[in-house]
């Protein structure tokens, strides 16, 4: 008997550890299963058998790629000609861009000229405003005095220009007429063979008038193309005097109208942009007219020394002419030595023409480099190319203000451009605000 109860208690011995191994072992099934995520709570998992297989690993994608025949496509065209394509759509929206501005601006030139001219005539002019407005003058009459200075000015320059060319047109006229008789004369010397009819005066006469009779019609569409054109010289006269006051009594006040028209964030980099390119145009321009005034006295010079009939109209014609760089004076003081050709003889010709190019010289090599190289540098092809497509978009006044614009533009691009790359220090850490002090007395 004793020995089947301690058989017994053995049994129920070992049931109870074996028992106590399995809940162990499932207690731990259920913690890992909840650091996976799955949460805490103890999962009792289906026993295999003896002969049943491990079951298969289930596989979880990490990432899913799509494939189509446009990213293949697009996989197979190398990255520079993907960078170049990005280039040139980008090119062609800002070349249509400027295109409907160049034409819209094309469209109101009757406008967009006399402003444009304004501007130019406002940065010559501003300095003068100020200063008058330094020495006590109001904002409104220094810029009203400034206005009707120039005003005078002009006038005074082509009242004098007009009494030289009236009080010598008869004298020139006879010079051009012995000059070009003897042309005729040099001309029948040649061993060509010319026909005499070439040479009779009536016979061009003849000619000349049966040219007219025929076209009569032209030349009254002419007259009244002449006359809408006068009209609108007038107009853009008038568009320009109003737009000079403004500019130079409120110039400031118009940008800043504009400049709030940008968005809030730029405005700081476009004002000091527009600035710095202000001065390089106001600069320039003054230096240009000091150039064209000395290549005006130069052949004033000559001219006088010369005899040259018409030399203040001349000397006038270059000042004018040498607003347009490279080119401007030159082809204007070929003018002159056309005139000295016909009035006094070749000879006089060949030294006007030499002393124009000792003018063009001075210039080229002195005076532009050390007036308008200080105002703005640029290239004598960017100033050709500019000058060219000024021609091609507005005809003499393109030319005159294309360098202009160019300076302006390339003054305020450099600004902008330094700005950008500008290195920003750090601020300085503000200082902790001091505590109060106490009132003892209060206390």
């Amino acid at each position: 008997m004793e020995l089947g109860k301690k058989l017994r208690t053995r049994l129920a011995l070992r049931r109870k550890v074996g028992a106590a191994a399995e809940d162990a072992d499932n207690t731990a099934d259920g913690v890992a299963v909840g650091e996976r995520g799955e949460g805490p709570s103890r999962t009792t998992q289906p026993r295999r058998g003896l002969f049943e297989p491990e079951p298969l690993p289930v596989m979880v994608p990490t990432e899913v790629t799509i494939t189509s025949p446009g990213s293949e496509s697009d996989e197979a065209v190398p990255k520079a000609l993907k960078i170049a394509a990005a280039w040139a759509w980008r090119i062609f929206l800002v070349a249509g861009l400027v295109y409907f501005v160049g034409w819209i601006l094309g469209f109101l030139s009757e406008v967009v000229i006399p402003v444009a001219v304004a501007i130019l005539l406002a940065a010559m002019l501003k300095p003068v405003a100020n200063r008058l407005h330094r020495w006590g003058l109001g904002r409104g009459p220094s810029s009203a005095v400034t206005l009707l200075g120039g005003i005078a000015l002009i006038s005074g320059v082509l009242t004098l220009i007009i009494n030289s060319i009236a009080g010598q047109a008869g004298e020139l006229g006879t010079q051009v007429v012995d000059g070009f008789n003897q042309l005729l004369q040099w001309l029948r010397s040649l061993p060509f063979g010319i026909n005499e009819s070439w040479f009779s005066l009536d016979e061009w006469g003849t000619r000349i008038q049966q040219f007219l009779v025929d076209s009569q019609s032209t030349i009254a569409a002419y007259a009244g193309d002449i006359g809408t054109q006068v009209g609108h010289f007038l107009a853009g006269v008038a568009i320009c005097l109003f737009s000079l006051f403004y500019f130079l009594y409120d110039g400031r006040g118009i940008f800043s109208f504009l400049l709030n028209l940008m968005p809030r964030a730029a405005q700081a980099r476009a004002d000091a942009a527009a600035l710095r390119g202000w001065q390089s145009l106001s600069a320039y321009v003054r230096a240009t007219v000091l150039v064209a005034l000395v290549d005006a006295l130069g052949v004033l010079i000559v001219a006088l020394i010369l005899q040259v009939p018409l030399a203040p109209a001349l000397a006038a014609l270059v000042f004018l002419g040498a607003f347009i760089p490279l080119v401007g004076a030159f082809v204007s003081g070929f003018v002159a030595v056309l005139v000295a050709l016909v009035a006094v003889g070749p000879v006089q010709a060949l030294i006007m023409l030499a002393g124009i190019i000792a003018v063009m010289q001075v210039e080229g090599h002195i005076l532009q480099p050390f007036l308008l190289g200080r105002a703005v540098h640029l290239h004598p092809l960017a100033v050709l190319l500019a000058i060219a497509i000024g021609i091609v978009i507005a005809g003499i006044v393109g030319a005159l203000v294309a360098v202009p614009i160019l300076a302006f533009v390339k003054t305020a691009v450099q600004e902008l451009y330094r700005q950008s790359h500008e290195v920003v220090p750090p601020a300085p850490p503000t200082p902790p605000a001091a505590e109060p002090i106490p009132d003892t007395a209060a206390a």
